[in-house]
Parts: C-alpha cells; sequence; structure tokens
C-alpha cells in the first residue's frame, strides 16, 4: 500500500475519533487540570470560601471587590516556595496573581470543607 493511502486512512480515523471524542464530551463539564497548580486552585474553587476580617479591611481600603477571589483563583499562580503543605490540619497556600494592574497575594488556609482566606496584600 502506498504511502499516500496509509496517510488517508490514518487522517480519517483521526477526523472520525476527534468528532466521537467532541460528540461525547461536548455537553459536558471537562476539564484537564492536570498540572499541580491547576489541582490545588480547582479544589479552592470548589469548596465554601471564607473571607477573614484582615482581607476584607484590605479590600475595603484598596476599594476592590471580594469577587477578584474567584478569578485570582481561576487565573492565579500558586508559589510553593512559599507555601506551607506540611501544615497541619490545613495546607497554606499563597496564591498570587494581577489584580487592576497590581500584583496581589492571598494566604489561603485550604481544609476539608474550607478554603479560608486570611490575609492579602501587595508584592510590590
Amino acid at each position: 500500500m502506498k504511502f499516500i493511502h496509509r496517510l488517508g486512512y490514518y487522517l480519517s480515523g483521526f477526523v472520525v475519533g476527534i468528532i466521537m471524542l467532541m460528540f461525547f464530551l461536548g455537553g459536558k463539564k471537562t476539564s484537564c487540570d492536570w498540572g499541580l497548580d491547576a489541582r490545588v486552585l480547582k479544589n479552592m474553587r470548589n469548596k465554601e470560601r471564607i473571607v477573614e476580617t484582615d482581607a476584607l479591611m484590605f479590600f475595603k481600603e484598596n476599594k476592590i471587590d471580594t469577587a477578584i477571589i474567584s478569578y485570582v483563583l481561576k487565573s492565579g499562580d500558586v508559589n510553593f516556595k512559599k507555601s506551607n503543605i506540611e501544615a497541619k490540619p490545613c495546607k497554606i497556600y499563597q496564591v498570587e496573581g494581577v489584580v487592576n494592574s497590581k500584583e496581589l497575594g492571598f494566604i489561603f488556609e485550604n481544609c476539608d470543607s474550607t478554603a479560608v482566606l486570611k490575609r492579602v496584600f501587595n508584592l510590590n
């Protein structure tokens, strides 16, 4: 069999497979959170969030809406060097993100059923 025929069979099978995947996975809320950052952020997004008074004061002083917490948990990065993943009973993560052209740091305490925002601060 010539190479062009083999390539045609391969591509036709590949296209049929892609169409089947789009059909089966199209309506579902599937995600590919494979990286460690993405898994931690998704874990905190799916839990009940509690915001402590220090964080609320920072938001009030800087006139930032608390809805920005969801944005940072979606687009931010976890700084594992400054996080304490060995802490008991809840792990402590520092999430960093850019909000209104300001670099902010968020300290989260990630427990079994809640994610507590302990503190927010400027990174600059």
